[in-house]
């Protein structure tokens, strides 16, 4: 499938000041058949945004709602046989891309139910740093033949470099989490050489010291690694913010290959608006709803969702209304797809536009 980047007429913010670009990945709950997680929800400051402002809604037929798809067609990223997401991740984790093949090669656990597989990431085990690099070394010593070289930068986040790109499609993590593999394991022309390496990597982990060390101790065994996001850099295109503030690898490494400013999520909007000088293009990636929704655990997306209006939305609205912010636009990313909504603080005396539940919307 081709992806065309949509063409965006964002007005100009000479006139209005800072604007601000929201992305709020899994803002609406991805299963279809739960509409009672809305239930009672209290969120009147992100609702009457939603309300107030102008909505655009962007289907996505085979990736409705995916984050990296959204910043890649910001950022001028293009789609190659994954969504690029290697190389810049590890730009933001200090690697050097340079112009080679790269994937993720992130660790993991498999845990056999019934006749099943099913992968859990990192998020459910703790990993040292220490643990990291006793089996990166060892897969690099098993796979140097075959020109792969591990690098795990991070615990929860590994690498491997390739000699040349592979003609395979293999799927993100975040959409694997909880999931059988037998289905999502990768496909393509190449795809038969990596699933017998991942095999051969599952081998060497089973009898890995520190995997010993791990079970001995009741903690979860690495026992293997999921192959994702592959790709390498391209040239910079440009991006239409001035800065980006986000936790996001990913995002963070966008921003680095194109010269925008990148800098960590604050615990808050206040914090962020005395950051940021009041003035040019932000983008603010809050992806503290994905974990949750990956999980399927609605108490905490719920809970999560509180939090964010009490720290974000209704200090970003009382921003828009004293116009230290002259325009706020809200990306809310769900299974369906994307829900834009760009608000001013003119919008906001729109009061025949009625405010709707969150639940309406998603």
């Amino acid at each position: 499938m081709t992806y065309s980047r949509p063409a965006y007429p964002y007005r100009a913010v000479i006139n209005f000041g800072m604007h601000c670009h929201l992305l709020l990945p899994d803002l609406f709950w991805p299963a279809h058949d739960a509409p009672d997680i809305y239930a009672g929800l209290d969120t009147p400051a992100l609702e009457r945004l939603l309300a107030r402002g102008r909505a655009r809604v962007e289907a996505q037929a085979a990736e409705a709602g995916s984050s990296l798809v959204w910043l890649c067609e910001r950022f001028g990223v293009d789609k190659q046989e994954d969504w690029p997401v290697a190389p810049y991740s590890l730009l933001a984790d200090g690697g050097e891309p340079g112009t080679q093949h790269w994937l993720r090669a992130d660790p993991v656990h498999l845990k056999l139910v019934g006749n099943r597989l099913v992968l859990a990431d990192s998020g459910s085990f703790p990993l040292s740093q220490l643990e990291t690099d006793s089996l990166a070394a060892s897969l690099n010593a098993h796979f140097s033949g075959d020109g792969l070289m591990f690098h795990a930068l991070r615990p929860e986040r590994w690498y491997v470099r390739v000699g040349r790109a592979p003609s395979m499609q293999t799927t993100p993590l975040a959409q694997a989490v909880g999931r059988s593999i037998d289905d999502i394991l990768p496909r393509g022309a190449d795809a038969p050489f990596w699933r017998a390496r991942l095999n051969e990597v599952q081998m060497l982990l089973h009898g890995h010291a520190v995997n010993a060390h791990r079970e001995s101790a009741g903690e979860l065994p690495v026992n293997s690694i999921w192959l994702w996001g592959g790709g390498c850099m391209q040239a910079p295109a440009g991006a239409p913010f001035n800065a980006l503030w986000s936790a996001d690898p990913f995002a963070r490494g966008l921003a680095q290959a194109t010269h925008v400013a990148a800098h960590k999520l604050p615990g808050n909007a206040t914090e962020l608006l005395r950051a940021s000088a009041g003035t040019g293009v932000q983008l603010i990636v809050l992806d503290a709803l994905c974990v949750p929704a990956r999980y399927g655990d609605a108490y905490a997306w719920r809970t999560t969702l509180a939090r964010l209006e009490r720290e974000w939305f209704a200090p970003l609205l009382e921003a828009l209304r004293q116009e230290r912010i002259g325009m706020l636009s809200l990306h809310g990313l769900g299974p369906k797809g994307t829900l834009s909504v760009e608000t001013t603080r003119g919008d906001l005396r729109r009061f025949w536009r009625r405010v709707k539940p969150l639940a309406s919307y998603a």
